[in-house]
């Protein structure tokens, strides 16, 4: 009995605990520097693909892939919401409509990194996302891949932030356990 005890105050520390460490190491930002063959975006936040846009237009990458786009939006609404040609759409930017979620979003930037021959991607979603981001998209694309993490600014709310962890942590665990 007391075993179980320990056990069940045990598990909510180690949450917290990892939590914290989570919160910590979320990624803050990238250097300008940094070069890369092509830039994708992760949709389902604000911001996300204004900077993906705002950085292909900047020459941090030839190509972007929006990765989970709707199905039902049309590259001239997207040009004409962000305030950009349509042109720039034609020449350079490729909009995933097959993802519904991060794991979607992985294996979609997979298929779109073969086709291309790309080496180096630079990853743009939430920087509470990213590392469950990065985490999918390494284990498609395996190390042959560089990858660049270009965070946005996260939904700040205590609870999403503790929403994505629990994603991650249960993600991570199913990874480990070999059931992903």
């Amino acid at each position: 009995m007391k075993l179980l005890l320990r056990l069940l105050l045990a598990i909510p520390l180690l949450w917290l605990a990892g939590f914290v460490w989570f919160l910590l190491s979320l990624p803050a930002g990238v250097e300008a520097e940094v070069e890369t063959d092509a830039i994708v975006v992760l949709t389902g936040g604000p911001g996300r693909v204004a900077h993906g846009v705002e950085l292909l237009q900047e020459g941090y990458g030839e190509r972007l892939l929006v990765s989970g786009v709707d199905p039902k939006v049309r590259p001239i609404e997207l040009a004409e919401e962000l305030g950009v040609d349509e042109a720039l759409f034609t020449c350079c930017i490729d909009l995933g409509k097959q993802a519904e979620n991060t794991v979607g979003n992985a294996f979609e930037i997979g298929t779109w990194v073969r086709r291309n021959g790309y080496t180096s991607l630079r990853v743009v979603t939430a920087a509470d996302h990213m590392p469950r981001a990065l985490h999918e998209i390494e284990r498609e694309l395996g190390p042959s891949v560089a990858l660049v993490a270009d965070p946005v600014a996260p939904k700040w709310g205590l609870s999403a932030l503790a929403t994505e962890f629990s994603k991650y942590t249960v993600r991570s665990l199913q990874m480990l356990v070999g059931r992903g």
